[in-house]
């Protein structure tokens, strides 16, 4: 009976030790918010994207265990494409998702900055964006032209281990006059025109540069109209514009007359509007289709029209009228299952804002985000709250400290916890019937991605702006 005991000790002391541990590294220290903390939270998903930085790393990088990597990347086309963030769990620079990422995050700059300034992060969301701008401005190296990859998917995918390890082979593509993709140009002229925004008053020099560039991709976008994964066919495999670039001329059009006032972007974001179809409600809300958030722009940007507030709405009863799991989250499509429901709460939340049946999209908003936090018993924020996943698939994380040796026959079947703490990762989720298994191996369900913590982070700054 005292064995058994002693064991119990043992297991309760060391689960102990790692938990504090856990809070002791943690750059983000709990701030005692209820029922969840949104402010660590959001604090939390800032860390992650230090974590995915590429390049020369600053000296406040938060992330210890990254060091500079990928210095050479554009060496191959005589550019420097140093910079911008790797993709998900692997070392891929996808510009197309990137944008997305960016301008989400701008998005919640904009409209919850209290939430931000509330909760300590507005600096660390202006760094986080300005990460990847910084890199899009460098991609645009000419006139009509702009890289929008850097490596190559498959030759990545077939590594594993850290991205200071990395020696293959990583080409750059581009779009330009001759092979051109509206719906990259499109996004990244929205991420940059939102960054024009957010530093229009802190950096009123980088905000005029971000805003030239963003005017420039967007006639680029709109004159030489093509889907980018005809021209960068590298990334067909990975982020195929599915949904065409309609979506992406109309949204890019919203936030360039969110930017800069002028009547010629609105006239073209109602034409985009029409010729696209853009006011059918879609089934979701991502990096491929922006129809859901062009309608929220509309809705801001025209007020009391139900041209458009009427669609938003529409969009958001579908959307809470979509099967759900045990738990209450709205189940969208398996691959990023929290992912997709972070992004249409942020909808939610954008819609009550605005006074768009704001009781009920607040409170399901709401519901969403908690159930992401833990309101189903776990949390799928890495290190967030209580039962939360500790082996994301996420190959830097899974490596021990540099310089010990780390390869995909180590870091991939090992059984423990990653040794690094990938703090604030938002992980692919349940299937719909709840089921989640913390298990590296299964990138369906454990799979991050700078795209899964965009609107999310967004999301967390309006949680605690409405707390």
């Amino acid at each position: 009976m005292k064995s058994l005991l002693a064991i119990l000790l043992l297991l309760v002391a060391g689960s102990w030790a790692l938990d504090e541990e856990r809070n002791i590294n943690n750059p983000c220290a709990s701030t005692g918010m209820g029922p969840y903390d949104y402010k660590q939270a959001l604090c939390m998903s800032y860390v992650f994207y230090e974590a995915q930085r590429s390049g020369d790393l600053p000296g406040d990088q938060r992330v210890t265990w990254r060091q500079d990597s990928a210095m050479g990347d554009g060496s191959d086309v005589g550019k420097d494409l140093t910079g911008g963030y790797y993709d998900a769990g692997d070392h891929v620079k996808f510009g197309f998702p990137m944008a997305f990422t960016a301008t989400m995050l701008g998005w919640g700059l904009i409209d919850f900055e209290q939430g931000h300034s509330n909760a300590g992060q507005l600096d660390y969301g202006r760094d986080a964006l300005k990460w990847a701008t910084d890199y899009f401005l460098k991609a645009h190296t000419g006139y009509f032209e702009l890289y929008g990859q850097v490596g190559d998917g498959y030759s990545d995918h077939s590594f594993w281990g850290r991205p200071e390890d990395m020696t293959m082979y990583r080409p750059a593509w581009k779009i330009d006059t001759n092979a051109p993709g509206s719906d990259l140009a499109g996004e990244t002229a929205a991420a940059l025109a939102a960054a024009s925004i957010v530093f229009q008053n802190v950096d009123p020099g980088y905000a005029t540069e971000c805003l030239n560039v963003a005017r420039e991709l967007y006639q680029f976008a709109d004159e030489r109209r093509e889907l980018y994964h005809n021209s960068i066919t590298q990334a067909a495999d990975f982020y195929k514009s599915w949904s065409g670039y309609g979506d992406e001329l109309c949204w890019s059009a919203l936030w360039l007359y969110r930017a800069t006032g002028e009547s010629s972007y609105l006239d073209a974001a109602k034409n985009h509007w029409n010729s696209f179809g853009i006011m059918n409600p879609p089934s979701e809300f991502s990096w491929d289709n922006k129809n859901a958030g062009a309608m929220a722009l509309f809705t801001l940007l025209q007020p009391g029209d139900g041209t458009y507030s009427g669609p938003l709405q529409q969009f958001l009863n579908n959307i809470r009228n979509m099967p759900t799991t045990p738990g209450g989250m709205v189940f969208i499509q398996q691959w990023g299952s929290t992912r997709h429901a972070a992004n249409v709460a942020f909808i939610g939340l954008m819609a009550a804002k605005l006074g768009i049946d704001a009781g009920t999209n607040q409170a399901w908003a709401e519901s969403q985000i908690n159930y992401i936090l833990g309101s189903s018993g776990r949390s799928f924020v890495v290190q967030f709250g209580s039962n939360f996943p500790q082996r994301p698939h996420h190959r830097s994380s899974s490596c021990p400290d540099i310089p010990e040796y780390c390869d995909g026959n180590w870091a991939q079947y090992q059984d423990g916890a990653n040794p690094q703490y990938l703090y604030g990762a938002l992980v692919g989720g349940p299937d719909q019937g709840g089921s989640y298994v913390d298990d590296r191996n299964d990138y369906v369900k454990n799979e991050v991605a700078c795209d899964y913590n965009a609107a999310f982070t967004a999301a967390l700054a309006a949680m605690v702006e409405t707390h």
